[in-house]
């Protein structure tokens, strides 16, 4: 939890029931995302303190409120932060839930035990805590075979790195590919593109321990430029930026080919702006620019399809699970996620 004086610390929260069309899961794993990182340290990123962390779990439902129809007591779920409204957004309404603007969401149901306070949940999960409240459509159920460290990391880190490439800005087969930046999420983004049919994926880092990761997970080349890129390809039809400084989609800008798409991924730190120049690196090579908000995945479609490819061997999931702690480890491992070579560390509640 994110208290008020800006420091992270275990304490007891209480739920109150789920209520119409929400259930209660109990969370078994929950992977430490850089966005837990960013609500940290920008104080809890717009949202009132004390702030329960965590959005990237999976676990089994434990108790269905009234009128839920799509889980059960018992089922494996991973939870979602998003799922589309169906009717009540534009983009709904005209047939592109990807776009939804007003996704489906729990009434907030955590409490701090010691004084009651209503707790504020990242991304309306709080994945970090033994249980949570959400939605139905927030809970997607999928295949028990797939391990449960495993499982939660589709909830965003792979998610929004594979849907990027799958779903956001759809990489034809193929096409050219370009990945800047290869955590945790750029990494994803890479076995997206390759299950999306891309014939050459290009892998930018300045890590050689990355690099040589990224090929293991199907990037055919290495490069650490965008000239490098340019001279391996002559440009790339799509590149994705999964780093968040600014200087990341300035490099996919100017690394696409005539007509290519640069995609910004990473979530950006407040206050930054995008130096390019219109006419030169936009108007002439006719470069668009796309964003993504985790992949702009339709949960109870994608999660289900990527658990499927894992299971598969389509996807390496098990190669992401770098690490596994306790809950108790995660106040001081959350200022190091990524570090040493880290994909992915999950917490095991």
């Amino acid at each position: 939890m994110l208290a008020e004086d800006g420091g992270v610390a275990l304490e007891e929260v209480t739920l109150d029931p789920p209520g119409e069309h929400e259930v209660r899961v109990r969370v078994i794993a929950n992977g430490l995302c850089h966005t837990d990182l960013h609500v940290i340290e920008t104080g809890g990123w717009g949202m009132k303190l004390p702030v329960l962390l965590g959005h990237e779990g999976a676990g089994v439902v434990e108790e269905i409120g009234p009128d839920v129809t799509t889980v059960q007591a018992g089922d494996r779920v991973v939870v979602a932060w998003r799922a589309p409204c169906g009717d009540s957004c534009p983009a709904c309404r005209r047939g592109d839930p990807r776009r939804c603007s007003n996704n489906l969401r729990a009434r907030r149901r955590s409490h701090r035990a010691s004084d009651g306070a209503l707790l504020n949940t990242v991304l309306r999960c709080g994945t970090l805590s033994d249980a949570v409240v959400v939605h139905e459509a927030c809970a997607v159920k999928v295949p028990e075979e797939l391990p449960v460290e495993q499982a939660c990391l589709l909830a965003c880190g792979f998610s929004t790195g594979a849907g990027a490439a799958l779903w956001a800005t759809p990489v034809r087969e193929g096409a050219t590919v370009a990945v800047i930046g290869c955590g945790g999420v750029g990494l994803a983004v890479v076995q997206g593109a390759r299950l999306a049919g891309a014939e050459r994926i290009v892998a930018l880092d300045i890590s050689a321990e990355k690099l040589a990761l990224a090929q293991e997970l199907g990037a055919t080349d290495v490069a650490a430029s965008v000239d490098e890129v340019k001279e391996l390809t002559g440009g790339v039809d799509y590149a994705f930026s999964a780093v968040g400084s600014p200087s990341g989609l300035v490099d996919a800008v100017r690394m696409c080919a005539y007509g290519g798409t640069a995609t910004l991924v990473g979530v950006p730190p407040p206050g930054r702006s995008l130096d390019v120049d219109l006419e030169l690196d936009l108007f002439h090579p006719k470069v668009a620019i796309a964003v993504t908000h985790g992949g702009d995945t339709i949960p109870q479609e994608d999660f289900p399809f990527l658990a499927r490819a894992a299971l598969d061997g389509r996807i390496d999931l098990a190669r992401f699970v770098t690490s596994t702690i306790p809950l108790e480890e995660v106040p001081d491992r959350l200022p190091h996620i990524g570090e040493g070579g880290e994909i992915r560390t999950v917490a095991l509640l």
